[in-house]
């Protein structure tokens, strides 16, 4: 399978841990508190077939980068946490930062 989707895989399982760890209540709530286990077990085995093709660095930014900004609009969309301009900035620069070391530069396989 194409590394990129094992990737993009292995972020949606992390985020769907992450919004699971919100819900568990500090584990106190079974079902979620499994569904954080699973996620992020999910997670760290797709993150470690990536490793098999591309680049730590850029394998490990691009789970954080895109996680960091996948919870912070499971955030705003799912629990009503507010954003605002310099919090959606830096956003941004997440982003822009992912395109650069994806695209850009030679740091990953093209």
């Amino acid at each position: 399978m194409h590394p990129y989707l094992l990737l993009a895989a292995a972020i949606g399982s992390e985020l769907v841990g992450t919004t699971a760890l919100k819900l568990s209540d500090g584990f106190s709530k079974p079902v979620p508190s499994v569904v954080v286990v699973v996620g992020y077990g999910v997670a760290f085995y797709l993150v470690s077939l990536t490793l098999e093709e591309l680049p730590i660095g850029v394998v490990y930014g691009t789970w954080a980068a895109l996680g960091i900004v996948g919870v912070a609009a499971i955030g705003v969309v799912v629990f009503d946490e507010p954003i605002d301009l310099a919090g959606g900035l830096g956003i941004l620069c997440i982003l822009v930062g992912v395109y650069a070391v994806n695209v850009v530069s030679e740091m990953s396989a093209h």
